[in-house]
């Protein structure tokens, strides 16, 4: 029987299996992202980079749940407490989408104790986009 071959550097410079130290970050994104089946809340950092994130699927929702607001409100508390003990003070929020946890997960936000510089709605919005189809020949 060949003798394996030994993997060169596999365990010498420590950081397989371990996870990166925590950044401290002090000023972040909050995006919420409300569907009417699912809500989904990730935090960024302010170059864009994702922190944390957390849907109302993931949270153990299921089926037509997902889309309540007790959901919403659960994905973004779970969202949030990670980024809270790296040290998130301030946070702006961007709203998207027309479902049921929008309300719901910005009250989430506010009670988890960050400071909001703003909260904006960034639901896409058509300007007449796409021609719509022809008529159909009968």
């Amino acid at each position: 029987m060949a003798k394996p071959i030994p993997r060169i550097g596999s365990r010498r410079n420590g950081r397989i299996g371990s996870r990166k130290s925590a950044r401290r970050l002090p000023k972040g994104v909050i995006h919420v992202q409300a569907s009417f089946n699912n809500t989904i809340v990730t935090v960024t950092d302010v170059r864009g980079r994702v922190v944390s994130w957390s849907s109302a699927g993931t949270c153990g929702f299921r089926g037509t749940r997902r889309g309540t607001p007790f959901a919403a409100q659960t994905a973004a508390g779970n969202a949030i407490r990670t980024v809270v003990d790296q040290g998130m003070q301030r946070a702006e929020v961007m709203i998207k989408g027309p479902g049921l946890g929008r309300d719901a997960a910005l009250r989430a936000i506010r009670r988890s104790g960050i400071l909001l510089s703003f909260v904006r709605d960034v639901t896409p919005m058509p300007h007449n986009g796409c021609r719509p189809p022809k008529k159909r020949r009968v």
